[in-house]
């Protein structure tokens, strides 16, 4: 029983180490930045918002930009890091020994051997990009014992060492050195570009979102209209039955209506309320509770204003040819498989190192005679030995060429053959990128005119079917039509209106779809991509 409570308390204990420690690793966790510009834009309880407003803030706000931004700064820092094998490397050691151990033979000097050992190691070493590594070395060693054999005791040696290595064919030159930080440089441009494609999508989205809401907003205005007509119709049609004007069956006919009005009002509210919250959403708002609860209020008008534009398909694909940013991640992938190939074929060749090697040493310490008892003759210190290592006087050369021929490189052979293959890949992809832009070019300028020319049908439509609607009206107003013919009109009228706003919103639409298409979406609404500090500090916003 006693051990079982033991064990449960110890279970205890180790749980709620456990969350503790849990509890601090959440507690040193860094804080999201917080929600950027929305307090510029709340009026009167409302997020008033214009498209660029909403571009804007989506780009600053937006969590996908930040997952995506950090990309970038992976990549900026994996420059830094290819940089680490040139950084210069001191280090310092110091070891102290001391041992006692019964002799085993007449020469030990005593029958019991203590010795103590003492070194100091300064070593500085680094490599350059021509492949060169050099490193230099000041070792300096005290060494002492007992043994009645040394005629130095304490013995203080010095070593002043320098060394190189260059390697004559595998690694030799500055390209197969550099060739890691080249390889990350074109890896920091590829993410860049590849972002700005990011940023442009995510922009896309939001002009997408923005006018979603305006598209079911005129869907609820014009849904209200509707149902205001018809409940018109019906007052009206109630007090021709109460003064005998119309007969007792006709008025259900206006009542039947007023209650379908009435259910397609509900759909529209429920679908602009949706609408709101997908916008929301893209905008970050809804990680701050308080600019959630904001209602919008976008106050642009979809109705474009002046002439309408037209591009041939031949320019909007030269434009996109130039502007996006996949072509641009292309052309830096397939610069990153030409220097791993240009590696790979590098690292077939025969290893040849060239070494040499110079280096100095003194000795000093206390020197004694072989005289019974022995006697000091000279006494010295580590400046002694140093200053004989430091001006050279027993000097070490060595000089040695080493070739390593591997019979079969295997490991070698398919890091090329891979390489080649990621060639080719990325000469597929580019083709498939090519393809698919000029896929969506084409089709946003014949979506383009096809928005142009509903546009102008629309607007046609919505002024006849006014002209229509006031003359049933007046047609019932005489007694000549009963009220069927007017609600008719009316409904008419409400869809010719729903579909004059659908027309509107189509073309800006198809003005984002085009601008994305050739690359100009970032550039027509003003944003731009700016340039990181050369540290490796991370990508600025956009």
């Amino acid at each position: 029983m006693r051990r079982t409570i033991a064990a449960c308390v110890v279970a205890w204990l180790f749980g709620a180490g456990s969350i503790a420690a849990q509890d601090r690793y959440r507690q040193t966790l860094p804080a999201l930045p917080p929600l950027e510009g929305f307090a510029d834009h709340v009026r009167e309880g409302k997020l008033v918002l214009s498209l660029d407003d909403t571009i804007r803030l989506a780009l600053a706000n937006n969590t996908d930009v930040g997952i995506d931004r950090a990309a970038v700064s992976v990549a900026q820092n994996d420059i830094g890091r290819q940089r680490q094998r040139f950084d210069p490397v001191f280090s310092a050691s110091f070891d102290n020994q001391r041992s006692t151990s019964p002799a085993f033979q007449e020469l030990a000097g005593a029958s019991i051997v203590k010795s103590l050992s003492q070194s100091v190691d300064l070593n500085y070493a680094q490599t350059f990009e021509t492949g060169t590594s050099f490193q230099t070395d000041l070792l300096a060693n005290k060494f002492s014992n007992n043994s009645s054999f040394y005629f130095f005791n304490p013995y203080l040696i010095s070593t002043w060492s320098f060394q190189f290595s260059q390697p004559l064919l595998r690694n030799f030159g500055l390209f197969p050195n550099r060739a890691p930080i080249l390889i990350a440089q074109r890896g920091h441009k590829q993410a860049r570009s590849s972002f700005e494609a990011q940023v442009n999508d995510i922009v896309q989205q939001a002009v997408q979102g923005y006018w979603a809401v305006i598209l079911q907003r005129e869907s609820f205005a014009v849904q209200k209209k509707s149902l205001d007509e018809a409940q018109q119709s019906y007052d009206r049609d109630k007090k021709a039955l109460s003064l005998g004007a119309l007969p007792p069956l006709n008025i259900f006919r206006s009542e039947s209506q007023v209650a379908a009005r009435r259910v397609s009002v509900l759909q529209a509210e429920y679908a602009l309320v949706q609408a709101k919250d997908a916008l929301r959403r893209l905008l970050g708002a809804d990680r701050d509770p308080s600019i959630r609860a904001l209602d919008l209020d976008l106050n642009d008008d979809p109705f474009p204003a002046g002439e309408l534009l037209s591009m041939d398909i031949d320019t909007a694909l030269t434009r996109a040819l130039s502007n996006r940013p996949e072509f641009e991640v292309s052309r830096h992938a397939l610069t990153i498989d030409e220097m791993k190939i240009r590696l790979a074929r590098n690292q077939l060749r025969p290893d040849l190192q060239l070494s040499g090697l110079y280096s100095s040493n003194g000795l000093s310490g206390d020197e004694f005679s072989f005289d019974n008892p022995p006697q000091l003759i000279s006494s010295g210190g580590f400046g002694d030995s140093l200053s004989q290592a430091f001006h050279f006087n027993n000097p070490t050369y060595e000089f040695k060429l080493k070739l390593t021929l591997p019979i079969k490189n295997r490991s070698a052979q398919a890091d090329l053959a891979d390489a080649r293959v990621a060639q080719a890949r990325d000469q597929y992809q580019q083709a498939k990128t090519t393809e698919t832009v000029v896929f969506e070019v084409t089709d946003a300028v014949h979506k383009l005119e096809e928005a142009k020319l509903t546009l102008a049908a629309a607007r046609v439509a919505v002024d006849l079917a006014e002209k229509n609607l006031r003359a049933e009206e007046r047609k019932h107003e005489l007694g000549s039509e009963t009220a069927f013919f007017v609600l008719d009109a009316q409904t008419q009228l409400a869809q010719a209106e729903f579909a004059g706003a659908q027309a509107a919103i189509g073309y800006q639409l198809a003005l984002a779809a085009l601008d994305h298409a050739t690359g100009e979406l970032l550039l027509h609404h003003g944003v731009r991509i700016r340039e990181e500090p050369s540290s490796s500090t991370g990508s600025r916003r956009p």
